[in-house]
């Protein structure tokens, strides 16, 4: 299916051919009829990307600061290129669907096959929406009328937090699409609007609609016709819709507004405010969140939740439905807001188009319900024949650290890199192309079935890698499953079974830390050393936000499951004997993120993992410090080893960090070649992970 991206390294705009997505549980998989450019943030967005990389710089103070202490802390090399990946990768554009529902996943009622619904879905032929971003067209709706209903939202919103009342005088800064929605929506709700632009095609039309205008391009002073408007009260409210980096627009709101007005920010401007005015006036200044509540809740989006109708009247749905209504009685005419029309076959045009001098507004998308759009697998190079008993992997999951690290680890390795799967069709399409893949799908079965893989990754979400790798076992293929292996005692019993009745076939866990090469130099010169030892690994975490989905308990399972089995397997490596006992600790009052995690060994030996989440960034993220025999090892972020008291040895320093992802990945390519044993012994994978589970 076609699906239109853009490179933010570039700004260049592509109509990508990608995999149609998945059908997956709690969405809708949506055949797009139209879908309308949201003017001011797609071309922002375009903008963006093709400016240089100073000019990014400059728009993005906060991730300026994250590069500088991550530089700090991993060193130059590996900064830039996560900088790069991150880059890289190709960004969906379009927030403006409409289609019919086509089919549905897993758990969602509400909708059925053959609706017709408008969606925050991207510009492309085939979309997948949860529920709750979607709403269903009112029969006199047309699918060009509709599509203006998430900009209807985003205006709607803006003008519910306002709350004008009937005869109140509202100025809307900015004329662009939202501003003449607020506009006739004012209008609708028995407001006097005044509207202001520079564009004089704009300000007619306001004018059309019912409002009185100011052109802020003549000579006019805006403060003085705002208070004859006003009839010398001052406005009783201000939504600003306008996109740019200048505070102007804030200063002449609060200069507009009488004592006790409201300001609404929906649009992009400078923040200087003036507080003189603000304090004087006692004037209440709120910016707008997209279309509504529930917009970027984790939960309301991704699960479904609702709030309550009686205490949350006005949801991102719910505002979707109202302008929906207000669209099938007429109170708001969207017509004159469409300005051009394009195949999605042209959408470099329409692009081309937004960002140049020529007037615009609405630019629609009109997509052909008979192209070929029912393709989950897409070929990106043609099938190469390989000599019986060399490694061909398969992913499942495309997401960052996949495409930061696995992959090219194991295209590192000499894998030969077969197909990709990911319920995104753009992940999968781009990791594909980016590493040669010879096929990308939203088809998981493809990857399980497929006759020429010999190996699968798995890469996904916590919750479905026990899953993966039981069938991925069933199926005849070697396996390696970025950690954990699974977030269940019972799933882990069935995956030791499953694999114990296939002994030919490799079981591996991207227990990537004992393959670093000071790992290693710290585990020989340890072998040597009898008696008991005791180890610390000191993990500076930093804090993950609590919405983020690895502390989900049913996806990700926590992060003391998903990254603490990391410290848990190196203590296990390092001393080379089984555990014999544990505990965990949590920090009174603090977020179940910071816990030490304490360990007895069958040997004697001691082992604890501090895992932080309340530390500084300007620290170490990792350390790992062995002592025994009156000397110690102290190892700082997989860069620098240093020995105290080692005869024979002082310092070993890495000109850059490596955690051993490559030897990883070759470890478990050559022993599916060479026909050896797993490069992790199966008994240290159940067992680490027994543990860990039971600590989670």
């Amino acid at each position: 299916m076609k699906q239109v991206l853009q490179s933010l390294k570039t700004g260049e705009i592509e109509l990508a051919e990608v995999p149609r997505p998945a059908v997956e549980k709690g969405r809708l998989l949506i055949q797009t009829s139209c879908s309308l450019i949201s003017p001011g943030t797609e071309r922002m967005l375009v903008e963006f990307g093709r400016s240089g990389l100073l000019e990014k710089v400059r728009r993005q103070p906060d991730k300026v600061r994250q590069v500088v202490a991550k530089i700090k802390t991993d060193g130059l090399i590996p900064t830039l290129e996560a900088v790069r990946n991150k880059l890289d990768q190709p960004l969906p554009l379009g927030y403006c669907n409409v289609g019919r529902v086509i089919a549905l996943g897993e758990n969602v009622t509400g909708f059925s096959v053959g609706d017709r619904v408008v969606s925050n879905g991207p510009h492309a032929e085939v979309v997948s929406v949860p529920p709750n971003l979607c709403a269903k067209i009112p029969d006199n709706v047309t699918d060009e009328q509709a599509a203006f209903t998430v900009l209807g939202a985003i205006a709607l919103q803006g003008i519910r937090l306002a709350a004008p009342t009937l005869g109140e005088c509202v100025a809307v800064i900015g004329l662009g699409i939202i501003g003449l929605l607020d506009v006739q929506l004012l209008r609708a709700n028995g407001c006097r609007v005044l509207g202001l632009d520079v564009d004089r095609s704009r300000l007619e039309l306001a004018r059309r609609f019912g409002a009185e205008v100011i052109d802020l391009a003549s000579p006019a002073d805006p403060i003085t016709v705002a208070d004859s408007f006003s009839r010398g009260r001052g406005v009783d409210a201000v939504i600003i819709t306008a996109s740019t980096d200048s505070s102007v627009p804030v200063h002449q709101a609060a200069e507009m507004c009488r004592k006790r007005g409201r300001i609404v920010l929906v649009g992009v401007t400078g923040l200087e405010l003036s507080r003189d005015a603000f304090y004087k006036k006692e004037i209440t200044f709120q910016v707008s969140c997209s279309y509504g509540p529930g917009r970027y809740d984790r939960d309301y989006e991704q699960k479904g939740r609702d709030y309550p109708f009686g205490f949350v009247r006005w949801t991102a749905q719910r505002n979707f439905e109202a302008f929906l209504d207000v669209l099938a009685m007429g109170s708001v005419d969207v017509k004159p807001l469409l300005s051009h029309r394009f195949s999605i076959s042209d959408a470099q045009a329409a692009y081309k188009l937004l960002i140049s001098w020529q007037p615009s507004l609405g630019i629609l998308f009109e997509y052909q319900t008979n192209s070929q759009q029912d393709s989950n697998t897409v070929s990106l190079a043609p099938a190469i024949n390989i000599k019986p008993g060399l490694a061909v992997v398969s992913f499942i999951g495309a997401g960052n650290y996949a495409t930061s690290t696995l992959i090219p680890a194991f295209k590192s390795a000499g894998a030969r890199l077969r197909c990709i799967a990911a319920n995104g069709g753009v992940g999968a399409w781009h990791a594909a192309k980016k590493f040669g893949f010879e096929q990308a799908t939203t088809d998981t079965e493809q990857v399980l079935s497929d006759p020429q893989t010999t190996a699968v990754v798995i890469a996904t979400r916590h919750d479905s890698h026990a899953d993966l790798a039981l069938r991925a076992l069933r199926s005849g293929k070697h396996v390696f499953v970025e950690k954990p292996l699974c977030m269940k005692q019972e799933e882990l019993q069935a995956i030791e079974s499953a694999s114990r009745e296939r002994p030919e076939l490799l079981l591996m866990v991207g227990f990537n830390r004992r393959f670093s090469p000071l790992i290693k130099r710290m585990k020989d010169l340890l072998a040597g050393l009898p008696g008991p030892k005791a180890i610390v690994v000191t993990v500076n975490a930093g804090i993950v936000p609590k919405d983020h989905w690895v502390n989900d308990p049913d996806i990700g399972g926590g992060r003391i499951l998903g990254e603490g089995c990391h410290f848990i397997d190196l203590i296990r490596f390092l001393i080379g004997s089984p555990f014999s006992k544990w505990q965990r600790f949590e920090l009174q009052r603090a977020d179940a993120d910071t816990a030490s995690l304490q360990f007895g060994l069958a040997d004697g030996s001691i082992g604890t993992v501090h895992y932080l989440a309340n530390g500084s960034k300007a620290f170490p993220t990792e350390r790992v410090e062995v002592f025994a025999g009156g000397r110690v090892l102290q190892l700082d972020n997989f860069r620098v080893l240093r020995g105290f008291g080692w005869p024979g040895f002082r310092y070993m320093r890495l000109w850059r960090q490596d955690k051993g992802h490559k030897a990883c990945a070759k470890a478990f390519i050559e022993a599916i070649e060479n026909g050896g044993p797993g490069p992790i012994p199966l008994e240290e994978l159940i067992e680490v992970h027994r543990i860990s589970i039971a600590l989670k």
